[in-house]
């Protein structure tokens, strides 16, 4: 896949990010960062999810969450029905096939971190560095010295949170990025509720759980991380591989 310009970044993720209380059942955070080219976004990607959903739903304010579709409740209880579920699915899956984006997904594997460093760092700041790095990485090659980030509002404990990371990973630098190169980007950060129905957020959020799953599960059979598969850009540079990196 080529590489989009100019960027839009949408963030999601999944999993608690606590090492307080791990839950046996999904010991695993994920960082989902969506990259999206601005003008196939407005034009493509945006009319492709609103005609989804107006085919299903009859309107367009549906918002896709990845927990309800699962779980078949609230907008998603329809898909009790087998012969309903199996279609919507093959359609959403075609969707997250032919749409043209790029995903960086970071994992972080809860149980291995505290097993093998005795003061691990938070699960959330890892994820945002690694994924951070690969932007920066992805922006260089791309040529691009701007970009937006939009993040789901998720009250104003956790935003905060996320924007003290956030700008302290900018101007500290990480291993492998000083804070002189991230510097030379302008990178802004915004956050918009749920409530305001962006696609951009719930297609990052359709992309986190098949990560952790594959994390979790990586035998199973998962057709949406094998989709997502083909999303991951290869990275040049200091940070060399494809943008997505499980740790430890």
């Amino acid at each position: 896949m080529d590489i989009p310009q100019p960027f839009i970044v949408y963030l999601d993720e999944t999993g608690d990010h606590s090492l307080g209380s791990i839950d046996p059942d999904f010991p695993v955070f994920v960082l989902v960062m969506l990259v999206c080219d601005r003008g196939k976004y407005i034009n493509e990607i945006v009319p492709a999810i609103y005609t989804f959903k107006m085919d299903w739903w009859g309107d367009e304010s549906i918002i896709l969450h990845s927990r309800d579709i699962r779980m078949s409740t609230g907008d998603f209880s329809f898909l009790r029905d087998p012969t309903k579920r199996s279609r919507f699915i093959d359609e959403l899956n075609h969707l997250m096939a032919v749409l043209d984006y790029s995903i960086i997904s970071i994992g972080i594997n809860k149980e291995q971190l505290k097993a093998r460093y005795a003061t691990p760092k938070n699960p959330y700041a890892l994820s945002l560095t690694f994924a951070m790095e690969r932007l920066y990485r992805i922006l260089k090659m791309s040529g691009q010295d701007s970009v937006q980030l939009v993040a789901e509002a998720r009250g104003r404990n956790e935003d905060n949170e996320l924007k003290g990371t956030f700008f302290d990973i900018l101007t500290e630098g990480t291993d492998y990025i000083t804070s002189k190169e991230f510097k030379g980007i302008d990178f802004k950060l915004k956050f918009i509720r749920k409530s305001s129905n962006i696609v951009g957020t719930q297609l990052a959020d359709l992309a986190a759980y098949p990560t952790a799953r594959y994390i979790m599960h990586p035998k199973k059979e998962n057709l949406p991380f094998e989709i997502l598969k083909n999303k991951f850009l290869v990275i040049e540079g200091k940070i060399k591989g494809r943008s997505f990196k499980v740790f430890p």
